[in-house]
């Protein structure tokens, strides 16, 4: 706009120019405008412990995530981005509980719980079902129950033949025997059961029945008994599945033997091996159903001489990228062995690389890939 004398005026926009002012005001101030409760956290003192009545079982009002501690000396000094993680607990929890696996004619319940709060409950499992229990050993994990035969329940949890309710002298005699032990995994159980007969029907019939009996002295059952073990082993993990928020824990059991099963032998910060504590078909049927659910493919395999041709490439070497349609970097190909050999009771896994592979994963990253899993 221009006046008589030709000077030019510019003040129609100033109402628009402060506006635009303001803006840029409250722009630069970010958010602080807004509480910053970020430091929250840090500066929070620490609450009280909560007070519990002596009856109480701790272990059940124990935080399922627990957060790390922190030293309140030094919380004042953390900003947010320092703030631990909760650890993953998660990461630990198998996929499925409660299942039944099966190797080389012998079954066992896989739990995701440590043997010292399983063991309450197997023993109030024999009690309920008429069984009782009439010798154990919490250190070898081992409960033997009373004669079946002279309880109707128990009879018929154990496939005996119909029979009076007072049985007869000559009647063979008949007991179930349980194993509850740490499992392969870490922080997991495996029970395994089977029934004994006085009559030359059982595996073992030394110091029958006046002792406990040892459970290495187990053979391999026949198909009608390993019938039976799996649906005694399907009833106790209904059982436990029913009774986990009364879960307890037993102080005798927790001195159950529980050194690891699986170790990564190291030299130099370097993995050389994996060291099984398991018999060899045991070991065998872990490590190859590792590399399957690793996504390891299996090319060929040798049981009586202990090797697997694998695949261990990693998923960008596998992935053939723009040139798909003429290329076979996606097929399967051998890149690893994975060796076993037992040796003085334990069974040891190694690997090592094939001659023209030239990838990325050596033959320690495959051992170390291999232990997560199976530990």
């Amino acid at each position: 706009m221009q006046d008589h004398s030709g000077a030019r005026k510019f003040s129609t926009f100033r109402p628009v120019a402060a506006a635009s002012g303001l803006l840029i005001a409250v722009a630069l101030s970010g958010c602080s405008l807004l509480e910053d409760r970020s430091e929250r956290y840090v500066n929070e003192k620490p609450g009280e412990p909560l007070a519990l009545p002596e009856s109480a079982d701790s272990s059940r009002i124990s935080q399922a995530m627990p957060i790390r501690q922190i030293n309140p000396a030094d919380a004042s000094k953390m900003y947010p981005s320092d703030i631990p993680r909760p650890p993953d607990m998660t990461s630990e929890i198998l996929e499925e509980n409660y299942v039944i696996e099966e190797l080389d004619g012998r079954a066992w319940l896989l739990i995701n719980d440590v043997p010292g709060r399983i063991w309450p409950g197997v023993t109030a499992y024999m009690n309920e079902q008429g069984l009782g229990v009439a010798r154990d050993n919490p250190q070898l994990g081992l409960l033997q129950s009373e004669l079946a035969n002279f309880s109707m329940r128990a009879r018929e949890l154990l496939e005996l033949p119909e029979q009076p309710a007072s049985a007869t002298a000559a009647e063979p005699k008949a007991i179930m025997q349980v194993r509850v032990a740490p499992g392969v995994r870490r922080k997991t159980t495996e029970i395994q059961v089977r029934k004994l007969t006085s009559a030359g029907e059982s595996d073992d019939s030394t110091g029958w029945p006046g002792e406990l009996v040892s459970w290495s002295s187990t053979g391999d059952p026949s198909a009608a008994r390993l019938a039976l073990q799996k649906r005694l082993l399907a009833d106790i993990g209904e059982f436990l599945k029913a009774r986990e928020e009364s879960k307890s824990f037993s102080r005798a059991a927790s001195g159950m033997e529980t050194k690891p099963l699986v170790n990564l032998v190291s030299e130099n910060d370097t993995a050389q091996s994996i060291r099984m504590d398991l018999d060899y078909g045991r070991a065998w049927a872990e490590v190859n159903r590792a590399l399957t659910e690793l996504d390891n493919p299996v090319l060929d395999l040798n049981r009586s001489e202990g090797w697997l041709f694998v695949d261990f490439r990693t998923a960008d070497e596998r992935d053939p990228g723009w040139f798909s349609w003429f290329s076979n970097k996606d097929k399967p190909r051998h890149t690893h062995t994975i060796s076993l050999a037992e040796r003085d009771g334990q069974v040891y896994v190694t690997a090592e690389t094939t001659d023209d592979y030239n990838g990325d994963r050596k033959a320690e990253d495959a051992l170390t890939q291999l232990f997560d899993y199976l530990y």
